[in-house]
């Protein structure tokens, strides 16, 4: 039985191996893109950067 996660975010369809260790995370994230500003901008929502971590 494939294990099933409470969530999902866009990053699923992510090629970023880093990127996808965080697909199941409980937040929203979106790829840096056009997109994804855009949407911050209609929704009047800030966006909050990852650069990574060591």
């Amino acid at each position: 039985m494939p294990h099933q996660h409470k969530y999902t975010n866009e990053l699923i369809h992510s090629k970023s191996p880093y990127l996808l260790q965080h697909a199941h995370n409980p937040v929203n994230w979106m790829e840096w893109s056009h997109r994804a500003f855009r949407k911050a901008k209609k929704e009047n929502k800030p966006i909050l950067v990852s650069i990574g971590y060591s």
